[in-house]
């Protein structure tokens, strides 16, 4: 299905662009970019690989903390576009080189042929992250058996961020009134309605309402997110599950009572760091 799931994404890419724009929207900087912040820790000369890049928020960002070298990619050919242009439009204050390029990470033979590229050039990586995109794509087999090959056994890390799978399970979302006993003024509650979760059948959906077409999200238990990894001599060091926080909601004021960001109690992100197991300290 990952043909189908690219077709959606180039249909959408310039929308998609024009959103986020050169710096990301609300939950990109409010959400995402804190988590990666703390489990890249991106170090002077690092080496990256940014995949599923969009427009390259991540990668613009990688060189932005210090890494020499980061190659961005996406299975998205017009997303790659859009991340290039950008790319050149951005100033980013760093020496870094920055390249860019069409890479499906379902699919084993092209993965195949940029792990013996990298390998015979230029080396391994110190950091490779996907942003908000395992969700995504229809397998992370390919991903995780290619993790190995590139990431340097010692100090290499893998970072992804992606939709919790609370929000790929097909939830329904309840606003109800209440008196509070506390003030005797009413107040309102904002809670979830779960019927499945463990085996839940590919979706269309969209992230932003005014996209042009709708995209495929590939729901997965948690563990079915993590086992790929794991067979691959992957080991977790780091676990987050950021959301926006009560202050948040309070500074924005007039969000709409049914806006995703009043669930503050309900994570919209996971955001989990791998490395090769018996690696080094990062």
């Amino acid at each position: 299905m990952n043909p189908e799931a690219l077709s959606s994404w180039n249909a959408n890419a310039s929308h998609w662009d024009e959103t986020m724009g050169a710096d990301g929207n609300d939950y990109f900087k409010v959400i995402e970019l804190p988590s990666l912040a703390r489990l890249v820790g991106v170090k002077p000369g690092d080496r990256a690989l940014d995949l599923a890049t969009g427009n390259g928020l991540v990668a613009r960002w990688l060189a932005a903390e210090g890494a020499a070298r980061v190659i961005a990619t996406d299975g998205s050919p017009a997303m790659v576009e859009h991340a290039k242009r950008r790319g050149a439009e951005v100033e980013v204050e760093s020496d870094a080189v920055l390249s860019y390029e069409v890479l499906d990470v379902t699919d084993k033979e092209a993965l195949e042929a940029f792990i013996r590229r990298e390998t015979e050039s230029d080396g391994l990586f110190d950091i490779i992250t996907m942003n908000m995109a395992t969700m995504d794509i229809s397998t992370l087999e390919p991903l995780a058996a290619a993790l190995p090959k590139l990431l340097k056994k010692n100090g290499g890390r893998f970072i992804a961020t992606q939709l919790h799978p609370i929000f790929t399970a097909g939830i329904s979302r309840l606003v109800e009134y209440v008196d509070s006993p506390a003030t005797g003024r009413e107040e309102f509650i904002h809670s979830i309605k779960m019927t499945h979760y463990l085996r839940v059948a590919t979706s269309k959906s969209v992230f932003m309402q005014q996209q042009p077409t709708s995209q495929l999200y590939f729901h997965r238990p948690l563990h079915e997110i993590f086992a790929p990894f794991f067979r691959a001599n992957l080991v977790m060091d780091a676990l987050e599950e950021p959301n926006f926080d009560d202050e948040y909601v309070a500074a924005v004021g007039d969000l709409d009572m049914g806006s995703w960001r009043r669930w503050t109690q309900i994570p919209k992100i996971l955001a989990f760091r791998l490395r090769v197991g018996g690696g080094g300290e990062i």
